[in-house]
């Protein structure tokens, strides 16, 4: 029975990810600062702010000591700030790449170091459009993510050899929360946003791949999205 360690995770992504990999007969563990937010879920949560290296080693002792070394770590966390460049608050903008990168590096290597020595595992990055695109106004968010793109492309050289499959995903566009019930069937605002169950279904093929044909990188879009 595969395990699961989803971190940053909330309602939207991370909760279509749990669902999928618990009907798929996994073990799954969410991770977050807040966890009353998952509590609908009804998947175990750990409490825990990815940016801070005691609290990483101790949400994955928690999970350890439940479910065993996981067998896949999804970094999902990030931190928006926006503003004019001029106008940006530096501690804002701090924990913003603190969030999308710095806790990534954590979260990874704290998952390399468990499992190198059993030679598998697997670690997914989420990334967003900002990851290949800095936009007018949201520098911080572009240096988190961009950070966190060059996290995962250097891990991915690094561990790939060791059996550990390293992948980072662009989700080039919104992510739907909630059903719209003012588009029409077959116009051009149908799909505008990206599913989430069919984002996870996604991570779960990646995840599924031989290691003769494994991805570093996918990127994700609706048909609607420009380049």
């Amino acid at each position: 029975m595969e395990s699961a360690l989803i971190v940053g995770a909330g309602s939207g992504l991370s909760g279509s990810l749990a669902r999928l990999l618990a009907a798929e007969g996994w073990r799954v563990a969410l991770a977050a600062r807040n966890t009353e937010k998952l509590a609908a879920l009804r998947t175990p949560a750990i409490r825990c702010d990815a940016t801070d290296a005691r609290q990483v080693e101790e949400m994955f002792a928690v999970f350890e000591k439940q479910f065993g070394i996981p067998d896949l770590v999804v970094y999902n966390a990030s931190f928006r700030t926006r503003g004019p460049l001029v106008d940006l608050n530096a501690e804002e903008v701090r924990k913003s790449i603190d969030v999308s990168a710095f806790g990534g590096f954590l979260v990874a290597q704290a998952a390399a170091k468990r499992m190198l020595p059993r030679g598998k595992g697997a670690i997914f990055f989420t990334g967003a459009s900002a990851s290949v695109k800095g936009y007018a106004q949201s520098a911080p968010f572009a240096m988190g993510k961009f950070a966190l793109r060059g996290l995962a492309q250097s891990l991915a050289r690094e561990l790939a050899p060791k059996n550990i499959h390293v992948a980072h995903f662009v989700i080039d566009g919104g992510i739907r929360k909630d059903a719209r019930s003012d588009v029409r069937p077959g116009g051009p605002g149908e799909d505008a946003l990206l599913e989430p169950d069919e984002i996870a279904r996604s991570y779960l093929n990646v995840y599924r791949q031989h290691r003769s044909a494994w991805s570093w990188e996918l990127e994700l879009r609706p048909w609607t999205e420009k380049f």
